[in-house]
């Protein structure tokens, strides 16, 4: 595993948004995490998988 491992405020910091956002997506599932003892991390790459699940393609009109 190389991959980097990111705490809560360094996950909330990449997403732009706060720590609790962070904590709700970890309590909700919706964000792979890693718990080594008390201390939960995140992959970078779970990250950004994340984001782009969560990505909208613009395009098309909205009603036709």
């Amino acid at each position: 595993m190389t991959d980097k491992l990111l705490t809560m405020e360094d996950a909330a910091e990449r997403l732009g948004t706060s720590v609790r956002f962070v904590r709700r997506l970890i309590a909700e599932r919706r964000i792979a995490y890693v718990k080594l003892g008390r201390h939960v991390r995140i992959a970078e790459c779970d990250l950004i998988n994340f984001v782009a699940t969560a990505r909208v393609e613009a395009g098309g009109r909205l009603g036709a």
